[in-house]
């Protein structure tokens, strides 16, 4: 049966995994699906429980049960292996795409490149400064019809060139490319290795990042434990 598209040239579909009672079968059944649909951009996510939530509650209620870890990254390594024999690039940790379709806002913001948001909630990146416009759309008609534009933006952080740099390690190192030595020398005017030896020494020991002649990336083992590396760069 011919799959219907009404027109959408690149087409993403999010795939969850890790959620209360799901098993490796239903994550390798979906995965086999997504492929023959064969949409453009596939992302794979795992669930993270935000404190505070309803799902939090059941948790800690042990009303729910989520699969363990362990399995939770059977499913992944599944996830990544299957897409990847079937032509798509696994860019990013969570995200693989046919060739030329990977997604360009993604990519910048991995890069640490500007971008302007417009409307409520919108969130920007520009001069070393990250901040976003307020949630409520009557407030921000109102301070526009007022003119107080400035009421609308709430500031989330002004870099300096150090916070900088280590956000862009930390940025770099989601892509599976890694963090390039040449790019980092460009934008920030010292040696990667030289600039941060102990954190780098330490996560090489770890067995969670590899050094080559052009980039620091991550290993197998620190694709499972992203998190602690990106954590050395907050």
């Amino acid at each position: 049966m011919k799959q219907e598209t009404y027109g959408f040239k690149n087409i993403n579909v999010d795939c969850m995994i890790g959620l209360p009672k799901q098993s490796f079968d239903e994550v390798k059944q979906i995965i086999e699906e997504l492929i023959r649909l064969n949409p453009e951009h596939i992302s794979v996510y795992s669930l993270i429980i935000e404190e505070g939530t309803r799902l939090d509650k059941m948790l800690r209620e042990k009303a729910l049960e989520l699969p363990c870890e362990e399995l939770e990254r059977i499913m992944y390594w599944y996830a990544k292996k299957t897409l990847e024999a079937n032509n798509y690039n696994h860019y990013e940790i969570s995200n693989f795409a046919k060739k030329g379709f990977e997604s360009k806002h993604n990519l910048d913001c991995w890069n640490q490149k500007e971008y302007i948001g417009f409307g409520v909630s919108a969130h920007s990146y520009t001069n070393q400064c990250r901040y976003s416009n307020i949630s409520n759309i009557m407030q921000y008609i109102l301070n526009y019809k007022n003119n107080k534009q400035e009421d609308n933006i709430i500031i989330h952080e002004i870099q300096n060139k150090t916070s900088m740099a280590k956000e862009f390690i930390m940025l770099s190192l989601r892509t599976i490319q890694g963090c390039s030595k040449e790019n980092f020398y460009k934008k920030f005017g010292y040696d990667l290795e030289k600039g941060f030896s102990n954190k780098i020494e330490k996560l090489k020991l770890q067995g969670l990042i590899e050094i080559n002649e052009n980039s620091i990336i991550l290993t197998e083992k620190g694709i499972d434990y992203a998190n602690l590396v990106w954590e050395e760069f907050v």
